[in-house]
């Protein structure tokens, strides 16, 4: 499992990392994206249909294909976080982060210790029952990823002292959240874009990891060029359209 086992510190020294979003409940889809080129995968447990079941199968294909995924879970509440890492995946995405206290709440939630996860020996993340306690600990310790989202007004006045929490392993910008927070209809906006800006630049300054979704790989590319480098691009349901538009679309019109 040497991409899983590495992806964490790729993370945090902040090389490129290109992903997408998995928002359709089927193992058959997660083993096919296992075998892209593709950086990693974020199941999308917040806004499309994956019940704890489906994220455990799921989960237990992307392992098997060495693929690192993520679950972007429905909330900071540690009963969603230790779902998700029971069932084995690499790490979280954990939405609506608005304080410094939030970071490290969801933080200390994601890994063992004192008012931190609860151990259970007998899950898929211990081998089911193959790991001795201090080896799952210690392997969790080290490979565990922890990703805030940061989509608020309030993370604004909040972004230095949340930058300084050193649980979370890198920041993802939720810009379409932050443009509805902000009252802006485009995440173009110029208040959206300067927000953006002063959060990259804080991340930058702080040399954190900091990530985004953007519309197009070259807009990624901008954001690259100012200190982003985790992006999660489309998902697998935008593929699926753009490959069945393309093929409509290479047929010449009028053609019978």
């Amino acid at each position: 499992m040497d991409r899983i086992a590495s992806f964490r510190q790729r993370l945090r020294r902040r090389d490129r990392i290109v992903g997408t979003f998995f928002k359709t409940p089927s193992s058959m889809l997660a083993e096919i994206l296992s075998g892209t080129s593709l950086d990693t995968v974020c199941i999308d447990a917040e806004h499309a249909p994956f019940d704890r079941l489906a994220i455990d199968q799921c989960v237990a294909v992307f392992r098997l294909h060495d693929m690192p995924h993520l679950v972007r879970v429905p909330s900071p509440q540690p009963d969603t976080i230790l779902s998700a890492l029971d069932s084995g995946a690499t790490g979280v995405v954990v939405p609506h982060i608005r304080s410094a206290a939030e970071a490290e709440a969801v933080a200390k939630a994601a890994h063992f210790g004192p008012g931190g996860r609860g151990y259970a020996g007998s899950t898929r993340a211990a081998e089911f029952g193959g790991r001795s306690i201090a080896a799952h600990r210690q392997d969790s310790a080290a490979t565990t990823v922890v990703i805030a989202m940061l989509e608020d007004r309030e993370v604004l006045d909040a972004i230095d002292e949340i930058m300084a929490v050193d649980g979370v392993d890198a920041f993802f910008l939720g810009r379409i959240d932050l443009t509805v927070a902000l009252g802006a209809t485009s995440p173009d906006a110029p208040e959206v874009v300067e927000a953006v800006d002063l959060i990259v630049a804080k991340a930058r300054e702080a040399g954190r990891t900091i990530g985004m979704f953007t519309p197009t790989p070259a807009e990624a590319v901008q954001w690259q060029a100012k200190g982003a480098s985790f992006f999660l691009l489309g998902s697998e349901h935008a593929f699926i359209k753009a490959g069945a538009n393309a093929l409509v679309d290479a047929f010449p019109k009028g053609a019978s």
